[in-house]
């Protein structure tokens, strides 16, 4: 697949020429302010974060629609909500546009029915604070204690992490945002709008602390300087969202994101993830072929994913269930069904 000339992820050129198109393809109306922080350093790729990340992205194989919309998304500065059932690699992507532009660990957010935006944002530990200021008041006299600092009680989230003023843009990957309380995608619309937020724990506290250093998602002990309670990013970040399809968004959310619906892989792609994640040519030998041709078939009756056939592989590679008779148990175990019939 040639890559066309526009594209920066998987386009031409090196990292550094890519970065530099990036950094230039930025919308007039997503143009934000915010000053970088110079003695804040986000993680680099010595760390167990970036090898994970790494690792899950490298061997994703994108095709030509999903490398066309993550070009879309990062040339107008707009989250992807990529959609489809579970198991094709959604959340994958996000780890592959990291590893792709070398943009440092992915930022996770997963999301439940609890979820608040606050979650996202920033964590106050005000029980932690409470708990802290009982135990000095048993230790000295209350007339001579003085209320701390608040920031040892504060760190970013993934999304608050993600909105600090950086050069290069963090990947943000919300994982399964249909599963939110139905209030939250409209709750991010100002956050996506603005590329900032306002922490009113820090606003509050102004006055007399103008400035406080508080933890990151990356790292709680990564201090990093936030100027009267507010955040606001540089380069906009990217912004991978997930769904499974178990709700329906409102229209002023879907308008602010890039659309992107992933179809189940057929065979040839199929072929391209195991030579990518195995280094095996499943078409080249009869006891690989017969696992993709098994895939594909079983996949027809109920929902599959991607994953399944690598461990299929991966145990045939490793000489287990090679016995020609338990062929149908071997099948059953490993290529079992996530919807419809379980039969063979």
């Amino acid at each position: 697949m040639t890559a066309k000339e526009w594209w920066i992820y998987q386009g031409p050129g090196t990292i550094q020429q890519r970065h530099m198109r990036l950094a230039e393809q930025r919308p007039p109306w997503r143009d934000f302010t915010g000053v970088q922080d110079p003695e804040y350093t986000p993680p680099g790729a010595d760390g167990s974060a970036w090898r994970e990340t790494h690792r899950r992205g490298t061997g994703y194989v994108p095709d030509m629609a999903e490398k066309d919309a993550v070009n879309t998304a990062l040339y107008l500065r707009r989250p992807l909500l990529v959609t489809g059932k579970p198991g094709l690699g959604k959340s994958t992507l996000a780890y592959s546009i990291a590893t792709d532009l070398e943009l440092g660990p992915v930022l996770h957010w997963p999301i439940t029915s609890r979820t608040a935006l606050r979650d996202g944002l920033y964590q106050y530990d005000a029980i932690g604070r409470l708990h802290d200021a009982n135990l000095r008041n048993l230790q000295q006299a209350p007339t001579t204690s003085l209320d701390p600092s608040i920031a040892p009680y504060l760190r970013l989230g993934p999304l608050g992490t993600a909105l600090l003023a950086q050069d290069r843009p963090r990947v943000l990957l919300v994982d399964e945002i249909d599963k939110s309380d139905i209030d939250l995608p409209g709750d991010l619309l100002t956050v996506f709008e603005e590329g900032a937020f306002e922490i009113p724990e820090l606003v509050r506290v102004a006055a007399q602390q103008p400035e406080v250093r508080i933890g990151t998602q990356d790292d709680p002990q990564a201090r990093v300087r936030v100027e009267r309670g507010w955040v606001q990013c540089r380069s906009f970040p990217i912004v991978v969202l997930t769904s499974n399809g178990e709700r329906d968004f409102p229209p002023p959310f879907l308008r602010r994101c890039i659309r992107l619906h992933m179809e189940p892989p057929g065979k040839e792609k199929l072929t391209q993830i195991v030579r990518q994640r195995l280094g095996l040519d499943c078409t080249s030998d009869e006891r690989y072929r017969e696992l993709l041709e098994a895939f594909i078939h079983r996949r027809m009756d109920g929902d599959l994913a991607t994953d399944q056939l690598l461990n299929a592989v991966q145990l045939r590679l490793k000489g287990a269930w090679v016995d020609p008779n338990e062929r149908t148990q071997f099948l059953e175990t490993v290529l079992h069904r996530l919807s419809g019939p379980s039969s063979v």
